[in-house]
């Protein structure tokens, strides 16, 4: 059994096929293949089920599966870890988030990161969704991903940073853009532009409904908020969106919260936290906890920085 082996199954398992992970490496299914059967023989049993559709860890596969991805996913932080000893302040931080995040919460973090460490290479990896950047996290070498927080995710960490409160964005003459505050009740049976349902805070949002008894007319549903922003701005709704870090409430001015569109707060919904994933927090390198906790000091949320 070598760590070569290891990694290979660990692959297939993330896959779930021996060819893709064949194109992957660029060598042979057969390749692929007897580095399983060799894991299979020294295990005594088999490790993967094949399947019309490609392959499944069987019951033993997932326990070498856990064990190995635990430690495969240490060996390289660790590793990384020494080349930032070997070169200094040099190495990298690799982020996976939405496509607008950066823009409203990251990017006076990456100024003032790049100012502190400007041989550091900060590498971004765009996702629809938290539930892809968990996805990219784990099959990928990736330090970070920044997420809305849901519930427990097998083999990552979560920790939020900061807790966003919620806001109806309506044009400037709209009847509620005179208001100090919205309620739930205020939003029954409104035409609502929101998030999807089958994403986290779409999912926050719809038990807070539920709980609140609140009933909306047929939503549209958009997968950035400033896509939602800008439908509101032309009228095709109201949006229902968390205020980030620099929007500010009613107001004259450019930007969120000025010009065409007022946001309103609306004080019964629970707050959308969001904030850092990982796969291990002791297992991540000096500088990707350094990036970490500068976001989370500019944004104004909770910090662990060394």
């Amino acid at each position: 059994m070598t760590l070569d082996d290891l990694r290979v199954f660990v692959a297939v398992c993330r896959a779930g096929s021996l060819s893709a992970v064949a194109r992957e490496l660029d060598c042979t299914q057969s390749a692929v293949s007897q580095r399983v059967k060799r894991l299979e023989r020294e295990a005594g049993m088999s490790l993967l089920e094949r399947q019309p559709r490609g392959v499944v860890p069987t019951h033993a596969g997932r326990v070498l599966l856990d064990a190995a991805s635990i430690s495969i996913d240490g060996l390289d932080q660790a590793l990384r870890r020494l080349g930032d000893l070997v070169s200094g302040d040099s190495g990298s931080v690799r982020v996976t988030t939405g496509g607008t995040t950066v823009r409203h919460f990251m990017s006076e973090a990456i100024v003032t990161f790049r100012r502190r460490y400007p041989k550091v290479s900060l590498e971004f990896q765009t996702e629809t969704s938290s539930r892809n950047c968990f996805d990219a996290l784990t099959s990928g070498n990736l330090d970070l991903a920044w997420v809305t927080i849901g519930g427990p995710v097998r083999g990552i960490e979560q920790r939020p940073v900061v807790f966003l409160p919620w806001v109806l964005a309506v044009s400037h003459d709209d009847p509620l853009a005179a208001r100090a505050e919205v309620s739930t009740a205020d939003l029954t049976d409104i035409s609502l532009i929101r998030p999807p349902q089958n994403s986290t805070s779409g999912a926050r949002l719809d038990a807070a409904f539920a709980e609140l008894g609140v009933r909306s007319s047929p939503d549209t549903s958009v997968a950035d908020w400033d896509t939602a922003l800008l439908l509101a701005e032309l009228g095709l709704g109201h949006a229902v969106v968390p205020l980030m870090p620099g929007w500010r409430v009613s107001g004259d001015g450019p930007g969120p919260g000025g010009g065409p569109l007022r946001l309103v707060p609306i004080p019964d919904l629970p707050p959308l936290p969001v904030g850092w994933a990982v796969r291990r927090w002791d297992a991540l390198s000096p500088l990707a906890r350094v990036f970490a906790g500068v976001v989370a000091r500019s944004c104004g949320g909770q910090d662990w920085a060394p």
